[in-house]
């Protein structure tokens, strides 16, 4: 098939694919033939959204180590070296990853996840390189591997410390030369793939342990990038919940537009151990309880609450307990930054201007941070 751009009677551009197929009788003399048309439009919408939604504006930090990795996966991208993604659990490295695919010459080719933790070590093999039948019992039928589906594009190998030294060895093989055999077939198959791995887990240290192959280890690390934990870049929290709330806005129909400053707060408090999925959890949890346009500390789920229990425990208590809770909140955030007001409002999650108002409002003067 082929594809072409065509134009309705407006004028539109709409990309099209097109095949021919003869018509023969029973002497393959052609006695006709027949013209099938596809609209890409839909297609073609999905690709650019997926495109969009990876784009490297949606890789969001002000923090330095995360501009420097912005400014290293822009570079990496138009390339087809090999890239190592370290990093804890939920810091965002599929993120980095598909950001990487779909900002390359391999955009338009597969992108195949393989999730190396949840597969067996006997069934790992088949499922990277593909078996024939009867290779073992329930092989019922011949399958292509990951690799060979992701030919042309990427395949991301995630949380690859987890794999057996058996399967590194046939994974190395791929990374040197493209080649490798499916399970039960002597025949080499040859494949174009670029390889993204990740993981969470100290490799040096499983190298060191002979756990790891020290040869396929350097041939992962061309490009490495350490994605830090989120609470080692605590600036970052009100921009990514601005996009979390931008998103949750969108896909369940409401209307949120402002962070009690109380919420912030204690949003920037927490240490996150389940990084930036945790913390997109918790803004999904306080969408769903928040009926109104203000996300307040009572929607921020119970356990996150326990956490803050002992500093809000009188503040909850009192009569104006939201008017109390945002004056405290204020006054302790500008004795910990020592009253530099720009930095009082990033934390806050508000603007210098709100902050000055709030700050009129509530009357508040340094000499009240004895007695809070």
């Amino acid at each position: 098939s082929y594809e072409a751009i065509i134009r309705n009677k407006e004028g539109k551009p709409i990309p099209i694919s097109f095949s021919t197929a003869f018509l023969k009788d029973e002497e393959s003399n052609i006695i006709g033939g027949v013209e099938i048309f596809r609209d890409l439009s839909i297609v073609k919408n999905l690709i650019e959204q997926l495109q969009g939604k990876y784009s490297f504006s949606n890789i969001i930090g002000k923090n330095h180590k995360m501009q420097k990795i912005y400014d290293l996966i822009q570079q990496v991208a138009h390339t087809d070296t090999v890239v190592l993604i370290t990093g804890e659990s939920g810091t965002g490295k599929e993120l980095i990853a598909r950001a990487i695919h779909y900002n390359s010459s391999r955009k338009d080719k597969p992108f195949i996840k393989v999730d190396c933790a949840s597969l067996v070590e006997s069934l790992l093999e088949s499922e990277l390189f593909g078996h024939v039948k009867g290779a073992f019992t329930g092989a019922i039928s011949d399958k292509a591997g990951r690799f060979e589906l992701a030919d042309g594009g990427t395949i991301f190998l995630d949380e690859i410390g987890n794999i057996g030294l058996t399967s590194q060895a046939k994974l190395l093989r791929v990374l040197q030369n493209g080649e490798f055999e499916r399970v039960g077939e002597s025949k080499t198959n040859k494949v174009d793939v670029r390889v993204i791995a990740a993981t969470n887990i100290d490799i040096k240290k499983a190298v060191r342990e002979k756990k790891f192959r020290e040869d396929l280890y350097y041939r992962l690390k061309v490009v490495s990038i350490h994605l830090p934990p989120l609470r080692e870049r605590k600036e970052d929290i009100p921009l990514i919940v601005r996009h979390f709330v931008d998103r949750f806005n969108k896909s369940m129909g409401k209307e949120v537009i402002n962070i009690f400053p109380g919420a912030m707060e204690m949003l920037m408090r927490y240490n996150y151990p389940g990084n930036i999925r945790e913390l997109e959890n918790i803004i999904e949890h306080a969408f769903i309880r928040c009926n109104g346009n203000t996300i307040f500390p009572h929607h921020l789920p119970e356990d996150f609450l326990h956490d803050e229990k002992g500093f809000i425990e009188g503040i909850l208590k009192s009569k104006r307990p939201f008017e109390d809770l945002e004056r405290r909140l204020i006054l302790k955030v500008l004795d910990e930054t020592n009253w530099a007001y720009q930095e009082a409002a990033s934390r806050l999650g508000i603007s210098r201007a709100t902050l000055w108002r709030k700050i009129k409002r509530h009357g508040i003067k340094k000499e009240d941070v004895a007695d809070m």
